[in-house]
């Protein structure tokens, strides 16, 4: 018999999370803010829990798949109904979302005094590799835990995992994945306004650099939509420049140095001011080309 899997928060990557497990079978349970967005799961058999603790509660693996800090922090801790007072020994907590370093340290020190078994496993990867199965989880924490759920993160959609090492180590290696790629986006937005400013059109920039190695597949991607002035919301701006925030928390944390990553930052901060806070993180390329 399937265990029974929690979903706590129910946005773009947690319903898809939620569709995939109900999808193999599991017995599913669901919580999130706005009750509406749980209405489509609770139809196909998922069951609505009224609190995090009561989804925890009432499942044996929870998964967490939230925005930020501060609403991981409310899921798991807020007084009486977090997720962390409903955890027992037998019981195993996967935050799958992008957080800081600090933050899953400290829950993870909280989750250990209940007893319970604890994974960070953010994913790579956007709406469309979660609906296909296709996501790669970044993994922090012990290997024997992870060998008790690995099997139930293939069935959300996780096609390959990376076990990085100690907790804290996956959410480390996350932050600095997205910062990769949000730094070759900026620059590629950037040369792609200063070749058009030249003369040569974004279409004819991208048909040249798309078929170099110096391109990413990434940024090659990024460029295509770039050139589309297709900026639907996959990656959506301000979770980028959200997550350039952790980079440099953490980066000041460990005292290390990140001067590019720190300038990138204030170019998405940019982009928020001017109105592309909602748009795909290839939004960013309206700062330069007109």
């Amino acid at each position: 018999m399937k265990k029974t899997i929690a979903i706590i928060g129910l946005g773009a990557m947690g319903s898809r999370l939620a569709q995939n497990l109900l999808k193999a079978g599991y017995p599913l349970v669901v919580c999130n803010r706005t009750v509406e967005k749980a209405q489509p799961l609770v139809e196909r058999g998922a069951t609505l829990a009224s609190s995090p603790r009561a989804a925890v509660e009432q499942s044996d693996v929870a998964i967490a798949m939230v925005t930020d800090d501060a609403i991981s922090r409310q899921v798991w801790l807020a007084p009486e109904i977090g997720a962390l007072f409903g955890l027992t020994p037998e019981k195993t907590a996967i935050e799958m979302s992008t957080l800081t370093v600090d933050w899953v340290r400290e829950l993870g020190v909280a989750i250990a005094q209940r007893g319970a078994g604890f994974l960070e496993a953010p994913v790579v990867g956007s709406r469309p590799q979660a609906e296909v199965k296709k996501l790669i989880s970044l993994v922090g924490g012990s290997t024997e835990t992870l060998t008790q759920v690995q099997a139930i993160l293939t069935d959300a959609g996780v096609v390959r995992i990376h076990h990085i090492g100690a907790l804290g180590q996956g959410m480390a290696m996350k932050l600095a994945v997205n910062a990769l790629f949000g730094v070759q986006v900026v620059a590629l937005a950037e040369l792609l306004g200063l070749l058009s400013k030249s003369g040569l059109p974004p279409e004819a920039a991208m048909a040249c650099l798309g078929e170099l190695p110096i391109l990413s597949l990434a940024a090659k991607g990024a460029g295509g939509l770039m050139v589309a002035q297709n900026h639907a919301p996959l990656f959506p701006l301000e979770l980028v420049e959200k997550d350039f925030r952790y980079v440099t928390q953490t980066a000041h944390s460990l005292e290390a140095m990140i001067p590019a990553s720190s300038v990138v930052l204030e170019t998405y901060r940019r982009a928020i001011a001017q109105g592309y806070g909602g748009e795909n993180i290839t939004g960013i390329v309206q700062l330069f080309v007109e």
